[in-house]
């Protein structure tokens, strides 16, 4: 059964023209138990009253063994979203009531392929963001790769992007590829690739003996690379799916 809790916002500022990330803790105190790439739900009402719910990945870094007290998640802005208005005009120390965490788009023990083809567009990288600490003990033990291939129009529309660049120099093992449909980056970056997401894919050559794949993000996005995962060989057990619908 789902926790049902009143969070309070504590910080909040733009990570992009037209995403915002907001820190909460729940009003309670008490700390926030999670597997990274789960999700949580924000309830709320309609103007008539209605009652609704929208659903956002958890986006603090962690790594599950032990609960967080800031809970953290990206929001895009939606044109006349209800969402959009109530989280983007929340003040400092203002509630939202919230359930969760929910979904299985997480990392499992018995994944044991060599090499993790991550996948996403727009704040579909949040959860992958979560799961950092988790690839930092896979790599450290040996044996693996990771590789995420994070879809934007531009460089401003790379979430995190920062993060995940200090990470991949850190890390050996760990690689990032921005990968830039419209316009590159003023000054381009080795590992950034021109095109959407999937189109990389036939540089990397997945292979069914190696690769398991996440995809994260916009539904043409996943579709997309899902059937190219496929004619690479790969079979749908090792192919892991969530798609982020933007809702009014």
């Amino acid at each position: 059964m789902a926790d049902h809790f009143q969070l309070r916002l504590v910080e909040s500022h733009m990570l992009a023209p037209t995403v915002r990330h907001l820190s909460f803790e729940r009003a309670d105190g008490q700390p926030l138990a999670f597997v990274p790439g789960q999700f949580l739900q924000v309830h709320f009402h309609y103007d008539d009253g209605t009652a609704t719910k929208r659903s956002y990945s958890v986006g603090t870094v962690g790594d599950g063994s032990s609960p967080v007290q800031r809970v953290e998640i990206a929001v895009s802005y939606v044109e006349g979203g209800a969402a959009t208005k109530l989280l983007g005009e929340l003040p400092i120390s203002g509630l939202i009531d919230a359930s969760g965490p929910y979904g299985r788009f997480c990392l499992q023990d018995t994944d044991t392929h060599p090499r993790y083809l991550l996948m996403a567009t727009g704040t579909g990288v949040t959860p992958y963001r979560a799961m950092l600490p988790r690839f930092e003990k896979l790599l450290a033990a040996g044996g693996r790769e990771v590789v995420l291939l994070y879809g934007a129009r531009n460089e401003t529309e790379l979430l995190y992007g920062e993060e995940f660049e200090a990470f991949a120099q850190s890390h050996p093992g760990f690689t990032f590829h921005g990968c830039l449909s419209r316009q590159p980056r003023a000054v381009p970056r080795p590992h950034d690739r021109n095109g959407h997401v999937q189109n990389v894919l036939a540089e990397l050559q997945p292979h069914a003996d190696r690769d398991i794949a996440y995809l994260c993000g916009n539904p043409n996005m996943v579709d997309a690379a899902f059937t190219a995962l496929q004619e690479f060989g790969l079979p749908v057990k090792q192919i892991r799916r969530e798609k982020y619908v933007s809702s009014r």
